[in-house]
């Protein structure tokens, strides 16, 4: 086996940006499966290259060769980690899985970059994992008291460990063993070598799509990968549900319960690229028929319609073509600033942010401005976008939100700050107007964005979405929040901690 981790002098990747109030993408996965001779890592690399925006930290592609892995893991983007032209010579093989990251447990360390390796009795084997556990440090701190020793501080190790320590006798029925014990929300691609296996939890939350490019099978986070290199669309991974691909071709096995899915709502509100489909749904769509939801639920007198770009350009369009108010680019984003965490100093990374958000004066000045942005966390970007399109000369700024306000954190891939943090949680509807120094504000409800997928309105009885976000509603157990809070849950009821073993 061939490894290597680029600058190991380095630990941590970056220090998160005060002035960054977007909320963090989780992460991306892709695997291929039967690929030409040496192939493989060429094709992860580019699906990875189209899931870039599910985290621009640090990437990593392992692959299977005469029966060797091959492992690379690196610092910064795709592009900058495998765009060489010798990746075939330097990871051949015809299987390979790949990860890119945004940490969310674990930290952001060189040592959690995925995909994440070890060898076991039964072979190697090397997973790459997109959302979170929740109940992770209860398994982890298990393990520590029965003598595991851990190389990382990501939740994705403890699957490693679990698979490692099950007494079934074949790698699939260990890894479903494994995934008997873990919570949360999950996508999981795992390879050995000989055989690729992927999963999506019980409900669904994190997505994963599967695909063919010749005779080659491809597992993914998203469809635009699949876009990227060429693949056809086969079907989603199931939620709850294990494909196990070899040379005998793909098997799909259902281990667990039957549960109704439910998806996470922000990867149509944010967190999906706009040209990718999502269980069926054209991301594109349905964030613009949440535009038209919004603008019929907040009408306001205005001359111009202006997206906070990128994220919330498709939410605009719709509010303008439901409203009939024209839609301008009235904020120019800049997509060559560079990321600000490597600037050498707090005053440049400030800077670096106003940077990334130019205001079109040409387009504001003296205008009624509608500025639609998909969602508001802080509210510290949107003070300052709403400063900078009156400094331009807008004559009224009417703030509407593609999402409804969010009010509670996320424990399942999502960077959210704490309930204390999140302004829709901690001031009223005037308070925030206030605060943002608009004329007026306005949020699309949470039946609004259930009717923009095409539902009628929230079942409280049977939601059809994860959107605990926006409800309280989580669902599943939060274990590890539970005891991190003392046997309480948010709301501070006391809740029994056993665990099934």
């Amino acid at each position: 086996m061939t490894h290597h981790i680029a600058d190991p002098v380095v630990h941590r990747l970056h220090e998160r940006d005060a002035d960054d109030d977007r909320p963090r993408l989780e992460c991306g996965v892709c695997g291929v499966w039967g690929a030409d001779t040496d192939e493989a890592s060429s094709i992860v690399a580019l699906g990875l290259h189209a899931l870039q925006h599910r985290g621009q930290e640090a990437c990593g592609i392992a692959s299977v060769g005469d029966d060797r892995f091959h492992t690379e893991r690196h610092m910064g983007l795709v592009g900058e980690a495998f765009g060489g032209a010798n990746l075939a010579q330097r990871m051949p093989g015809e299987a390979a899985v790949g990860h890119t990251r945004y940490s969310t447990a674990g930290g952001s360390f060189l040592r959690n970059i995925q995909p994440m390796f070890a060898d076991l009795d039964t072979g190697g084997i090397a997973i790459a994992h997109n959302g979170n556990l929740t109940n992770f440090k209860f398994l982890r701190n298990r393990l520590v008291s029965e003598g595991a020793i851990f190389q990382s501080t990501s939740d994705s190790e403890v699957i490693l460990h679990l698979i490692a320590r099950s007494r079934k006798a074949k790698i699939v029925d260990r890894f479903i063993d494994a995934l008997g014990q873990i919570e949360g929300g999950y996508a999981l691609v795992a390879q050995t070598t000989k055989k690729m296996i992927g999963a999506r939890d019980p409900l669904g939350i994190r997505p994963l799509v599967l695909g063919k490019v010749g005779g080659a099978w491809v597992l993914a986070s998203e469809t635009c990968a699949l876009d990227m290199i060429g693949a056809d669309f086969v079907r989603d991974v199931e939620h709850g549900e294990v494909v196990v691909i070899d040379e005998d071709g793909l098997t799909s096995l259902k281990p667990f319960p039957a549960r109704a899915a439910r998806p996470c709502l922000f990867e149509y509100v944010y967190f999906s690229r706009p040209d990718s489909f999502v269980d069926g749904r054209s991301v594109y769509e349905v964030r613009k028929a949440m535009g038209a939801a919004l603008a019929r639920e907040h009408a306001v007198a205005a001359d111009i319609v202006v997206p906070v770009p990128d994220s919330g350009v498709p939410a605009a369009l719709g509010y303008a073509q439901e409203s009939g108010i024209p839609f301008e680019m009235g904020i120019i984003r800049s997509h060559y600033l560079g990321r600000t965490f490597i600037q050498p100093s707090q005053g440049a990374r400030q800077k670096g942010v106003r940077m990334k958000h130019s205001p079109n004066k040409a387009a504001l000045a003296g205008k009624r401005v509608v500025l639609i942005d998909d969602s508001i966390v802080r509210g510290t970007t949107s003070v300052k976008l709403v400063r900078a399109v009156r400094a331009a000369g807008a004559a009224e700024v009417h703030l509407r939100s593609a999402s409804p306000p969010i009010l509670y954190p996320d424990f399942y891939g999502i960077d959210m700050p704490e309930r204390e943090q999140l302004i829709a949680a901690q001031k009223s509807m005037d308070e925030m107007r206030e605060y943002l120094e608009v004329d007026t504000l306005g949020f699309l409800s949470v039946d609004g964005l259930y009717r923009a997928l095409g539902q009628d309105g929230r079942n409280d009885k049977a939601p059809q979405f994860t959107d605990h976000y926006f409800t309280g509603d989580y669902p599943t157990r939060l274990l590890d929040r539970e005891i991190e809070l003392g046997g309480r849950d948010a709301s501070g009821r006391q809740l029994s901690l056993l665990v099934s073993a």
